[in-house]
């Protein structure tokens, strides 16, 4: 405010998509001109240091996005997202030492909450399992088909390692490793407890555990509104000491129905002294991501949205997790929802400017980022999902899972002498044929061949019982009948980019013959399409199953 001889006037600036202005309010009119000199001068002189001050700030906040992002790339190879093109639904992922690992939603598929590990955050393998045999809450006969294992989030604590996820018909579950590892040497498969319901409650979801400075747990979680009726919030609750049971119940410590509906997957954790809630909104198509942040646990946040699809073609970047690399620079995990494709993983990389994390190009998902070109990229990156699987093992690879929520060792035998897979046939449920082993299908162009030969049980009641054949597994289902028994046949899927598929069936793996006609694979319950093999019957009783032989498997991008 400047006032002289009763003259007296408020010059402000503003901020209006991002162009500044200087407005002026005069307040008494008397002996203007008189003085129009000394306030021009002082106009002058004050506007001239505001707008200093911003191409300071400007200047240094370039500055330091410049010095950031040099530090982003340090240690990390180049790459082009996704970087991993297959669907990991809800993916999250902590740094213990200098290994990386990776969760996701596995929903009604064991072996379930497949971990992935990586050493530059770009190249993933699937490392272990902690759900092997049976989901946790299942009832046999019960519907499985997008239920149980929804949304994790992997923690390490005092040399333990923690995966919590939301059951929306149960509750939220926590995982423990069995043993104190070796940060400086996992060595996978871990021991695994069994899994204990931490809150039971129709609806609770999404969960994710902080241990904080003084030792108090915290976690975070949101709600399904298809079981509890309810959503858009987020919660805070406290946990005891273990982390397995509950402290104080669960408080309501943001609000999204105004303007961020669907609030969901919040990742808590602490940075300077600030309580930091990550999380989307908006959907999974086309959403948005959120970073709230307070002094204090439960609030009151203040938030920004800082990464959203803008001008680019990676729809609604969505629900994932911050991790610390080993060298001091920062990413952000999340996935883009591509339909029959799948829910499909990005990593961007993140700048810090006063305490708010800048994803991204500014908030907008980066397709390529430049990293340390000593290091080399292959990508895609293909995480054990094997291009071709021989079945030489005496188990099966963690990238095959079976669909029906548990594993009944009547379905299958590894034959490691003789190199085949084989699968003995079990009869449907109203909902799936449990015993179709599957694994994800890649997000790109492909080709997916198999040898196989099918032997039904001929005995009476038997005859006609049976079918055996490759699957492509959605809400709607594709398959390939084995067409005669006894012989070795070839089968071969063609898959394009947009998930176009096209049957083929050889006597000698090099003569192919069209089978059926071109079909658009579906996405599944909350999952992409799945590709694998069924062996299954009717309903009629006898004491011994027919089965269909795998002598190997084969992915090929084209």
């Amino acid at each position: 405010m400047f006032c002289a001889a009763k003259v007296i006037f408020r010059a402000h600036i503003h901020k209006i998509d991002n162009i500044y202005f200087v407005s002026i309010n005069w307040e008494n009119t008397k002996n203007l001109k008189l003085l129009i000199p000394v306030l021009f001068v002082s106009v002058f002189f004050r506007t001239f240091a505001a707008i200093l001050f911003i191409i300071m700030r400007q200047t240094l906040l370039l500055v330091l996005s410049v010095v950031v992002w040099s530090v982003c790339s340090a240690n990390t190879p180049s790459y082009t997202n996704p970087i991993l093109p297959y669907d990991y639904s809800d993916p999250d992922v902590c740094r213990i030492g200098d290994t990386y690992l990776m969760t996701s939603s596995s929903f009604n598929s064991v072996p379930g909450l497949q971990i992935l590990a990586s050493k530059d955050l770009v190249h993933w393998e699937i490392a272990d399992a902690a759900i092997h045999h049976r989901l946790p809450g299942y009832k046999e006969g019960e519907k499985v088909l997008g239920r149980f294992v929804w949304a994790p989030a992997i923690r390490e604590h005092k040399g333990i390692i923690y995966i919590f996820y939301g059951d929306p018909d149960r509750g939220i579950y926590c995982i423990r490793s069995k043993n104190s590892i070796d940060k400086n040497n996992i060595t996978f498969p871990l021991e695994w407890e069994e899994a204990v319901l931490v809150i039971a409650g129709k609806g609770y979801i999404d969960p994710c555990p902080l241990w904080d400075d003084d030792g108090r747990v915290w976690l975070a979680h949101a709600f399904a509104g298809s079981r509890a009726g309810f959503k858009s919030v987020l919660l805070i609750a406290e946990l005891n000491s273990d982390a397995l049971s509950v402290k104080t119940p669960s408080r309501i410590v943001f609000d999204g129905h105004t303007e961020h509906a669907t609030c969901e997957g919040p990742k808590l954790y602490k940075r300077n002294g600030y309580y930091y809630i990550m999380h989307p909104a908006g959907g999974v198509t086309n959403g948005w991501q959120v970073v709230q942040r307070s002094k204090s646990i439960y609030g009151p946040y203040e938030l920004q949205v800082t990464l959203e699809q803008g001008k680019t073609d990676i729809n609604g970047p969505h629900q994932g997790g911050w991790v610390e690399a080993n060298d001091g620079s920062h990413w952000f995990i999340h996935f883009q929802d591509k339909g029959a494709a799948g829910r499909i993983v990005h990593m961007q990389p993140i700048q810090w400017v006063n305490d708010w994390p800048v994803m991204g190009d500014n908030g907008e998902p980066m397709r390529t980022v430049e990293g340390n070109r000593d290091q080399k990229t292959i990508l895609p990156t293909y995480a054990n999902h094997a291009k071709r699987d021989n079945f030489d093992s005496t188990a099966l690879g963690l990238h095959w899972q079976w669909a029906g929520g548990y594993i009944d060792p009547r379905w299958h035998y590894c034959d490691a002498k003789n190199g085949y897979l084989r699968l003995y046939s079990a009869p449907a449920n109203e909902e799936l044929m449990p015993n179709m082993l599957l694994q994800k299908i890649p997000a790109d162009a492909f080709t997916a061949t198999a040898r196989v030969r099918f032997a039904p049980n001929t005995e009476e009641p038997m005859q006609g019982a049976e079918k055996a054949g490759m699957i492509v597994f959605g809400r709607q289902c594709f398959t390939l009948e084995i067409p005669s028994a006894g012989e070795w046949l070839y089968l071969r899927l063609d898959m394009d980019a947009n998930q176009n598929g096209q049957f083929f069936i050889s006597t000698n793996g090099k003569t192919w013959n069209k089978t059926g006609d071109t079909f658009l694979a579906r996405e599944g319950y909350w999952t992409g399409a799945q590709i694998g093999f069924y062996c299954t019957r009717d309903n009629r009783r006898h004491n011994d199953a027919g089965w269909m032989d795998v002598d190997w498997f084969e992915i090929k991008l084209r």
